[in-house]
């Protein structure tokens, strides 16, 4: 079938419609939630560190559940977990807009305010660490093997476009409603999505014929990833691009400091790196697979370094906000390639599991990477750290490109 035809027979899917619905909300609540709570905190605390800090307290309860909950999105209902994940992420967001609004933070002080934010989020990080894996197990449940591909490739186009309107929308709510009215939203977004699960009728569960220890199909995972060459390179590659890269958890003193632009500023750079990257992710979804998915991912990660490090001297807005869009861009084909890499070489059954070591590598790499991003800040200096982080992913690019040969010939099987 065409690229076009896949992806009208895969939207023909009333459950997997409903799957990209809960994504899509969901996406937009947190989009705007980090938009106005990195901005309240910052605000604060004037300390770029206090930036780094909301990831790592996000980070450390992903990263301790990971691979326990890749287990359980094996082995219990995916629709479940992914409701009460849901659930918990909807009462750390109420907790979130109590502690922000300004008359809290003016009864309570600053700094015991940012703690209470600091503990909602860690709360939060244990929800996100169970919903991450099961999405990715729960969308094979849903589409047939043949249709992965596509459906991976929407699923992800689906984020960027909610992640282009999320910081937007969080920038401008903030600026003109109040931290109050963007909380309301964020709120009203979540309900939808816990809503949406609701319309996805419950899957089989795996019968198990005999119980293994959790030790030991906990090992097996880690050790599938270990030993395939071509996930473990194309997640490694992420995980140090993503780590030293990132320049996102600064963009709050780049908005204030450097650009002078405010919070409307702040949530159009937020959303300047997934404008480009649902614009390529849309291109990329309409035109055939790509032919050389290890090499074009080499390229483009080392790409996002070089418009990181553009970024990170610029002074002019609008110039920030094109190396931002180019950044999205590039990291956009190395998520579809990525993505397609553990949908195609996963079996069903260690799916979870698998995923679960993606969060551990990928996604934790994110809160990691800005609590690195606000550290380095405060020792170099806000630009210094930039350029350095997006030197340091060159570097990265070079190395692998070296080392991987599985990686450099690698083709998507039939």
């Amino acid at each position: 079938m065409t690229s076009r035809t896949e992806r009208l027979a895969v939207l023909q899917n009333s459950e997997f419609r409903f799957f990209l619905g809960i994504r899509f909300f969901l996406t937009i609540a947190l989009q705007i939630q980090a938009v106005v709570v990195g901005w309240q905190v910052y605000r604060i605390m004037q300390d770029p560190l206090s930036l780094g800090l909301i990831g790592l307290a996000e980070a450390i309860p992903a990263l301790s559940v990971a691979l326990y909950a890749g287990h359980v999105a094996d082995i219990k209902s995916k629709r479940m977990i992914m409701f009460r994940s849901v659930l918990v992420m909807l009462m750390c967001s109420l907790a979130l807009s109590f502690f922000s609004n300004d008359d809290v933070v003016l009864g309570l002080g600053g700094s015991n305010s940012v703690r209470m934010m600091y503990l909602f989020i860690f709360i939060s990080g244990f929800a996100r660490g169970f919903y991450a894996p099961t999405g990715f197990a729960f969308l094979s449940q849903l589409v047939r093997r043949e249709q992965l591909t596509t459906a991976s490739t929407l699923n992800s186009s689906v984020w960027q476009i909610a992640a282009i309107i999320g910081p937007a929308l969080g920038g401008w709510l903030f600026a003109w409603g109040g931290i109050t009215t963007a909380f309301y939203v964020v709120l009203a977004c979540t309900l939808v999505a816990l809503a949406l699960i609701g319309f996805i009728k419950p899957k089989p569960v795996p019968v198990l014929t005999h119980i293994e220890p959790i030790a030991h199909r906990l090992r097996e995972g880690i050790n599938y990833v270990l030993n395939n060459k071509v996930i473990l390179s194309a997640l490694s590659l992420d995980l140090f691009a993503v780590l030293f890269g990132g320049a996102v958890a600064l963009l709050p003193v780049f908005a204030d400091e450097i650009l002078h632009v405010g919070a409307e500023g702040l949530g159009m750079l937020r959303a300047a790196p997934s404008l480009g990257a649902s614009i390529t992710m849309i291109v990329l979804s309409a035109t055939r697979p790509i032919q050389s998915p290890g090499k074009t991912l080499l390229w483009c990660v080392g790409a996002f370094g070089i418009c990181i490090i553009a970024f990170g001297i610029s002074t002019s807005f609008y110039f920030s906000l094109c190396m931002l869009f180019l950044s999205g861009a590039f990291d956009s084909v190395s998520v579809v390639v990525r993505g397609n890499i553990l949908q195609l070489e996963t079996p069903d059954h260690m799916r979870g599991r698998v995923s679960a070591v993606n969060t551990m590598f990928i996604g934790s790499s994110n809160e990691i990477g800005a609590f690195e991003s606000g550290l380095a800040a405060r020792l170099l200096g806000t630009v210094t750290s930039v350029v350095f982080g997006g030197t340091m992913t060159l570097l990265v690019v070079a190395f692998t490109g070296i080392k991987s040969k599985a990686l450099r010939v690698y083709r998507y099987p039939h």
